[in-house]
């Protein structure tokens, strides 16, 4: 059986341990792979049309549009 200080201590060093790992100083991705990343090839679909006929799907059935960001000037208008 396990005491329990040893169990507090235990779940101390397992918490910090976790918590430390977590932090990091540096970005995890530098500023010149970030235009790798943003290049339309590592998007999840497979064509964009038929991704934006999907998105427009899934908006009209949750009954919520354009909540999502994009294009636009700041002026609220879709």
């Amino acid at each position: 059986m396990i005491s329990k200080a040893r169990l507090t201590i235990f779940t101390l060093v397992c918490s910090i341990t976790l918590l430390s790992s977590c932090a990091s100083i540096e970005p995890w991705v530098s500023p010149f792979e970030r235009s790798a990343l943003a290049d339309p090839i590592m998007t999840f679909a497979r064509g964009p049309a038929d991704a934006a006929f999907m998105h427009h799907v899934h908006q009209a059935r949750e009954g919520a549009r354009g909540a999502e960001g994009g294009a636009g000037g700041g002026c609220g208008c879709n």
